[in-house]
């Protein structure tokens, strides 16, 4: 456009400046009408514009976190978030210098804080240092990652498996880049964000189901299977607020007969299911290429950071080469792929851990349920609620636990709806019976 102009002899800077304003007009008026709002058409002056369009204090997420937290406070309800705590958090934890029974941690099998673990995790530190340094693809690898994934592809007996740095980047980046608009993405109704997060980035239509209700799925893809290419199944392996878990084969068979992709997120069945945790699939007798993306975390048994996707070699070399979550981002620390690569492996030699917290959990459910808690749909696999009732009621209840040594987190609205607001228990291989007990003879008097 410069070039046009320069060319037109005797014009003066004036009119020079007209002439590129006209025609940069012209091209905003070509993309305004699809790609920007109404609003934008008639320029408003500066003073015009309302401070919450460019004060962070005044954006509505910000306003109504401030009103749940100022109603808190005149109720007398202190915050039970960000929570300091002085040493590894188990079964037990130390909060400003006091011990609390721990219900709020992910270390189902006690792997964090383990001696071997932690001792795998400085080898690597002392080997390759803290970091990578930069991605995988260009040069980031280091043998442990490989190793990690090869034990991951082995546990799930499928061809292979590709690690991030993040759990939930790996569901938004797998779902995001795999799947587009001429897609389907049919997901459980409580499942988790990251995969909500996924299907908006990939564009692709999405259809919530009822919980666990594969006969919905069925009927649905009945109707609508031949309007879309690709078509994706999404359910979890346990889910994170109920405790519960889908009846996996028959969502096996659905898929196959709709010629769908089925992904299991295994981020709190892994370590959890089967005789000897290798998760829902163990569970339920399947084959690992019964699933196409097996996906799961590090961050759980496996005492860890960090997310993981198993499946054919076609879904794992596509995902290394192109995934932008794996492909634009620095490699898992060596520290890290130690960790949990030590932590599988001592899962696999030691059974019994994942035995008992199978029994614990269980005696959990049993003790509150003969006490008239309301748990919900749990089956008692690590994962039980109490289910309170309202928001101000499960925050009361944490409260009052943490006053008396216990220490859960309660899950409030919007993150479950206003009734079914709770306090939410992570149980452990290390929990005693004689704590569980107690936990619920004092939650049966708070609630």
């Amino acid at each position: 456009m410069n070039d046009v102009v320069s060319r037109k002899p005797g014009l003066t800077g004036q009119i020079k400046d007209r002439l590129i304003q006209q025609a940069l007009e012209r091209k905003l008026k070509q993309v305004e009408g699809s790609t920007l709002p109404a609003a934008a058409h008639s320029p408003k002056p500066q003073s015009a514009i309302p401070e919450q369009h460019y004060r962070f204090s005044m954006h509505p997420g910000y306003q109504q976190l401030r009103i749940i937290n100022d109603g808190a406070a005149r109720l007398g309800v202190s915050s039970p978030f960000f929570k300091l705590h002085d040493g590894t958090a188990g079964a037990a934890t130390k909060i400003a210098g006091k011990r609390y029974i721990n219900y709020a941690s992910y270390n189902y099998l006690d792997m964090s804080g383990d001696a071997e673990v932690a001792q795998a995790a400085k080898d690597a530190i002392d080997r390759y240092g803290t970091s990578v340094s930069a991605s995988r693809l260009v040069s980031g690898e280091r043998p442990i990652h490989r190793e990690l994934e090869q034990e991951l592809a082995q546990l799930y007996q499928v061809d292979d498996a590709i690690t991030f740095v993040s759990g939930h980047a790996a569901n938004v980046s797998t779902i995001g880049h795999l799947f587009g608009p001429r897609d389907l993405v049919l997901h459980d109704e409580l499942i988790h964000n990251s995969v909500l997060q996924g299907i908006q980035l990939s564009g692709a239509r999405r259809l919530p189901f009822a919980h666990n209700d594969w006969e919905a799925v069925d009927v649905i893809l009945s109707q609508q299977r031949r309007n879309f290419e690709r078509v994706l199944i999404v359910v979890e392996g346990i889910y994170s607020m109920d405790g519960d878990y889908p009846d996996l084969p028959q969502f096996v068979d659905v898929k196959r007969r709709h010629h769908a992709f089925l992904m299991v997120d295994e981020a709190h069945s892994l370590g959890v299911m089967g005789k000897r945790g290798y998760g829902i699939r163990e569970h339920f007798g399947l084959a690992g290429k019964d699933v196409d993306i097996w996906m799961g975390t590090l961050s759980k048994s496996l005492a860890g950071c960090g997310g993981y996707i198993a499946g054919e070699t076609a879904l794992v070399e596509h995902l290394k080469f192109l995934a932008p979550g794996f492909l634009y981002s620095v490699g898992m620390p060596p520290s890290v792929a130690a960790s949990a690569l030590a932590a599988l492996r001592k899962m696999k030699r030691e059974p019994e851990r994942v035995g008992l917290l199978q029994a614990r959990g269980l005696y959990f459910l049993e003790q509150a349920k003969a006490a008239g808690i309301d748990t919900g749909t749990s089956k008692g696999l690590a994962v039980i609620p109490a289910i309170a009732g309202s928001s101000l009621k499960a925050a009361k209840a944490s409260a009052e636990l943490f006053r008396h040594g216990i220490n859960v987190q309660p899950i409030l609205y919007p993150a479950v709806p206003e009734k079914a607001a709770r306090l939410r228990f992570f149980v452990s291989c290390q929990h005693t019976e004689s704590e569980i007990a107690r936990t619920v003879e004092l939650l049966t008097t708070v609630l």
